[in-house]
């Protein structure tokens, strides 16, 4: 099955889940009463428009390359992940300024107590979320996506906010209502947590960030292990997308004739990309020792 199939049916998955998951929890908060299970909701809800989302940017980020795009459309999973975060940025901020101006009205003990439905539902929710983390995750690595893997995350910080709905729909029935506002609060700031690592990540893959310290030192080594190739002068590469791009400039001997330095260069081409499958293009350049 290749990357675009595993995703779509990850994607499938995900949305089906979510959808119900959604149902039920905000049928809980709404009957028993609890802004924090709300909260939890919407926070589901973002989730599954998250994984709609992905759905999007990987199946552009599947089209071939064009006469418009001719190094391919990687980028355009960056791009629906830093959507991905902007959606994250708003609703966090807009759950957390409802909580917080419900804990400063100084109106909490006029709180309906919450339900033990609402419980329930935060019990449900933590079980399924950590479960379709650690699907989503494995399916993220499996096709290195970072759109998707950032959509895992974000079930595995759902899980995390169904834990503190739980605690705070608990501290309310067991007599501190305010706690339910607080656990509001506490699931924007995760949701926010979320937005800026999010958005951190796809914007250091679309300003030609370069690719991590150990997996260039492992390319040098590899480049100057070839045969003929005395130096390298230069090594770059960035991250595009979910993919690699590498110029190296080798230093070869300047008796070696046109046909030999081509040869040498397109042997340190095809080791780079064989060695390394995250390399979409290694340029090499050759020029002659003095």
């Amino acid at each position: 099955m290749n990357k675009n199939k595993i995703a779509m049916k990850t994607a499938r998955t995900s949305i089906i889940i979510n959808a119900l998951l959604i149902i039920f929890k905000f049928f809980a908060g709404f009957v028993a009463n609890s802004a924090a299970m709300v909260s939890d909701a919407i926070h589901s809800l973002t989730d599954l428009l998250g994984t709609c989302v992905a759905i999007v940017g990987i199946k552009l980020g599947a089209r071939d390359p064009d006469s418009d795009h001719p190094y391919g459309h990687e980028r355009f999973e960056s791009v629906a992940t830093l959507v991905l975060a902007g959606i994250f940025f708003v609703v966090g901020g807009i759950m957390g300024w409802s909580g917080l101006s419900t804990i400063l009205s100084g109106e909490i003990a006029e709180i309906p107590l919450p339900g033990v439905l609402a419980l329930v539902a935060a019990i449900v929710s933590l079980v399924v979320k950590e479960g379709l983390f650690w699907y989503v995750r494995a399916a993220a690595l499996k096709i290195d996506s970072p759109v998707l893997l950032a959509d895992a995350w974000h079930s595995r910080i759902d899980a995390i906010t169904s834990i503190g709905a739980f605690v705070g729909i608990l501290g309310a029935r067991l007599g501190a209502p305010i706690m339910d506002a607080v656990a509001a609060v506490f699931i924007s700031l995760m949701i926010l947590h979320t937005a800026f690592k999010t958005a951190a990540g796809a914007l250091g893959t679309m300003t030609d960030r370069s690719a991590d310290g150990d997996t260039v030192e492992q390319m040098r080594t590899l480049v100057l292990k070839q045969d003929s190739v005395l130096d390298i002068d230069d090594l770059r590469t960035r991250v595009f997308g979910n993919r690699i791009y590498v110029d190296v400039e080798i230093i070869v001997d300047a008796d070696k004739t046109l046909a030999e330095a081509h040869a040498i260069s397109h042997a340190v081409h095809d080791a780079i990309e064989t060695a390394f499958p995250k390399v979409k293009h290694c340029m090499v350049h050759v020029s002659p020792n003095e």
